[in-house]
């Protein structure tokens, strides 16, 4: 081999490794340069429901009111970085939950089941000056449902008086879907690469929307402040690939 080979080897060496370093101090640069990966896991919720509105009718009826500050939901979430747009990444969620009120007095026994859900698809930002843990701002855009069941039972069921009026068992269903849109605050810190946990808080905006009663028959004269409109704060573990 002759000197002109030996330096054309060298020369080739040199460029394969320079290129190498280049494209390594690319990729570092790039998975240090934004926000990157994502996951999904479980994320319960509270949310702070405004009873008002069947507290008010229970009032009237001298029936106990609804006591609790709010509902509890459980649900899952997840989202993705995009990548070609620095900061943003994109998902979905889902959520759900019921609280009961039961009560008796001397004509019958009463149960009202209280039940609010929604899901829709997530954008957020994360805010580029907050390193090693995510802060988020973001929305959710979907639907949210509310739905009350009320209950009332008189005697013991019989399948022979199933179809009688004067039964005295009946159940009231009353439901309303509506266009969701939450404003939201989340943080994301992740306790290793694969793990992260999560603290949020938003609140539910909720448009249009009609309210119907069992089998899908309007039911006129709802109060306004009967909705799943709330604030609510969400806790949440996520599994998947996370760098911030």
């Amino acid at each position: 081999m002759n000197n002109k080979d030996i330096i054309m080897k060298n020369i080739l060496a040199i460029l394969i490794v320079a290129s190498a370093a280049h494209i390594s101090f690319a990729q570092s640069q790039k998975f240090f340069d934004a926000p990157f990966g994502g996951g999904g896991g479980f994320t319960p919720s509270f949310y702070f429901t405004n009873f008002d509105a069947i507290n008010s009718k229970l009032a009237e009826n001298n029936f106990p009111e609804f006591t609790n500050k709010g509902i509890l939901t459980t649900g899952g979430g997840g989202y993705i970085y995009i990548g070609f747009i620095k900061y943003l990444r994109i998902g979905g969620m889902g959520f759900g939950g019921m609280v009961s009120n039961s009560f008796s007095n001397s004509v019958a026994d009463y149960q009202i089941d209280y039940s609010i859900g929604g899901g829709g698809v997530t954008l957020e930002y994360t805010l580029p000056f907050i390193k090693d843990f995510g802060v988020s701002l973001g929305t959710t855009i979907g639907a949210s449902s509310l739905t009350m069941e009320i209950f009332q039972n008189t005697q013991t069921f019989n399948w022979n008086d199933i179809f009688l009026p004067s039964s005295g068992n009946n159940l009231l269903r009353i439901s309303k879907t509506s266009w969701m849109l939450s404003p939201t605050l989340n943080i994301d810190y992740p306790i290793y690469r694969f793990i992260a946990l999560r603290l949020g808080a938003g609140y539910n905006f909720t448009f249009g929307g009609e309210w119907k009663s069992n089998n899908n028959q309007t039911i006129r004269n709802v109060p306004d402040n009967l909705n799943s409109k709330s604030f609510f704060i969400q806790l949440g573990i996520f599994g998947g690939f996370f760098s911030f």
